[in-house]
């Protein structure tokens, strides 16, 4: 019999890492293909006070066949792709990007000194999505609803609905047919926050500041900084923040379960469409209307 409350079943430290042209970062999800947690294909924590780390950006780069979701907590970084979209992200601020077909794209710091700070999300599209025209969506931190809990705390709603004390926000992004849920939880000494998770969705939490706690009252197990936590079966996720209180990521999504081929930056279901793909890049077709 499923309990009713998620156990963490695998914990996954993150990794150093490096991407674009040399930014320094931190990759739990995706981290290997066995790692990956469906519909979620990859996430990156990028964050530093050091400008090496992170000043040469991510250059001009395509993708095809998924979503990047890029949240800004701390930092500037500019957003320009080949549709003429351009995005200042800054802190807060979240970048919902839809490659689909194709796009090309480049995110590039904009300050050479102080604080960058966030994370990159990959999810997946299912196959009838893949080729469909590619979108882009700025979404600053002001309109992202953040909710606060009652035993202290607050969590800001990116993607999905939460219902707390009774009562229902929706977050900045909903309608997908992922049916993602992306909360930033934070919550002081000894809080706990309780929510439900579709039972047929996949889940994980990440920890990016202090640890806490997952699992039934009396049956938890800890997830400490930097650890993104697989959650088992169940209708509910809960979480108890350690002495130095916690801040965290909570994902879920509904699983697409069909194959996954990747190629660097592009996410197919065959390998016929990944050698498609690249051939479409290399003749300059890949953003090319369908």
């Amino acid at each position: 019999m499923t309990s009713p409350i998620r156990e963490l079943r695998q914990l996954i430290p993150a990794q150093p890492a490096s991407d674009g042209a040399g930014v320094r970062l931190y990759r739990s999800i995706g981290a290997s293909p066995a790692l990956r947690l469906d519909p979620f294909l990859m996430l990156d924590e990028f964050g530093s006070d050091n400008p090496q780390d992170y000043i040469a950006g991510f250059p001009s780069h395509p993708h095809r066949g998924f979503e990047t979701v890029t949240y800004m907590l701390d930092g500037h970084m500019l957003h320009e792709d080949h549709l003429g979209n351009r995005g200042d992200l800054r802190s807060g601020d979240v970048q919902w990007m839809t490659a689909a077909r194709g796009i090309i794209h480049s995110e590039m710091p904009q300050q050479n000194e102080g604080r960058m700070r966030g994370f990159q999300l990959w999810i997946n599209l299912p196959a009838g999505e893949k080729m469909k025209p590619a979108s882009y969506r700025d979404i600053p931190a002001a309109s992202i609803p953040v909710v606060e809990l009652p035993g202290g705390g607050t969590v800001k709603l990116i993607a999905g609905e939460a219902l707390i004390d009774g009562k229902k926000t929706v977050g900045a992004i909903t309608g997908l047919s992922t049916a993602p849920i992306y909360f930033d939880v934070q919550l002081p000494s000894g809080a706990s926050f309780v929510h439900d998770i579709p039972e047929g969705h996949n889940a994980f939490a990440y920890v990016y500041e202090g640890k806490v706690r997952v699992g039934a009252e009396g049956a938890e197990r800890e997830l400490p900084h930097r650890g993104a936590g697989i959650l088992g079966p169940g209708k509910a996720a809960r979480f108890v923040a350690g002495v130095d209180g916690a801040r965290f990521v909570l994902l879920a999504g509904k699983p697409l379960r069909e194959p996954v081929v990747q190629y660097g930056p592009f996410v197919m279901n065959s390998r016929e469409e990944i050698e498609q793909a690249l051939r479409d890049f290399q003749s300059g077709t890949l953003t090319a209307p369908a």
